[in-house]
């Protein structure tokens, strides 16, 4: 059910184009925001006060434009669904990054953010789950741009092949050897991925990593560590989170350098 109060895919750009420019200066006026968008003025202040009434932002005629508490985690609501959607186009559909950005775009403002959390559930899936994996998702990217099997036998070929590699996945689960922290995945590279196989800590903790996405089976890319290696920037599930090092020790995961 669409809600009365939904903001317009306009006013979602408007948001969203706020977020990114203030992220990126520290602050943003009415001209930037045209600039950006490359729209009229006029356009930019009828969308701000739109804005403004629906108390998003903090905004007054040739002042600098801030995002209130309710506007941030609108606009930070809105910036997942894109990046969910690009990373799914990329990484699941094997699209160029450009067409991926582009369809993001297009496809945040409309689609409800049930189908969001489905499509994080279902590129979780593929990523982790034994059947899958990066084999079977080059496969579909190969079929995207060749010929598909032209007999029985290059699918018993490719049967085979999987029948070997689920064979070598199941000797895995059944090794305690794979699995390491948290903490040693972030001494890897940028962009390295682990999937989370187990929370050790039982104490309060625990419950602040499932309100965060992280539970049983969750996807983890570092993004980045600070300086002094305190605190680590992970994604998990489209968020952008910060974990210290202590909480890193407790969460085991399955990670292949």
């Amino acid at each position: 059910m669409v809600k009365s109060n939904q903001l317009s895919a306009s006013l979602e750009n408007y948001l969203e184009t706020i977020f990114n420019i203030v992220s990126d200066k520290g602050g943003v006026r009415a001209k930037d925001i045209s600039g950006s968008l490359g729209v009229k003025a006029g356009s930019v202040t009828t969308a701000l006060q739109a804005l403004a009434k629906s108390g998003l932002i903090n905004y007054k005629p040739y002042e600098v434009i801030t995002l209130t508490a309710k506007g941030l985690k609108e606009a930070e609501r809105i910036i997942r669904k894109h990046e969910v959607l690009e990373d799914f186009f990329v990484d699941i559909l094997g699209a160029e990054k450009s067409i991926a950005r582009q369809g993001a775009c297009e496809i945040e403002h409309v689609i409800p953010d049930d189908l969001v959390e489905r499509l994080i559930s279902f590129t979780e899936f593929v990523q982790t789950c034994p059947r899958c994996g990066d084999n079977w998702i080059g496969q579909f990217h190969k079929r995207c741009f060749t010929d598909p099997p032209k007999t029985k036998s290059d699918c018993t070929a490719c049967i085979d092949t999987r029948i070997k590699i689920l064979q070598s996945e199941k000797e895995k689960m059944t090794s305690k050897s794979t699995l390491t922290t948290l903490l040693d995945v972030v001494a890897g590279n940028k962009g390295d991925k682990c999937v989370v196989r187990k929370v050790t800590n039982k104490s309060s903790v625990t419950k602040r990593f499932v309100e965060m996405g992280i539970s049983r089976g969750s996807v983890i890319e570092v993004e980045r560590v600070a300086p002094l290696g305190d605190p680590i920037e992970v994604k998990v599930k489209g968020y952008h989170l910060s974990i210290r090092k202590e909480e890193a020790k407790n969460i085991q995961v399955e990670w292949n350098k």
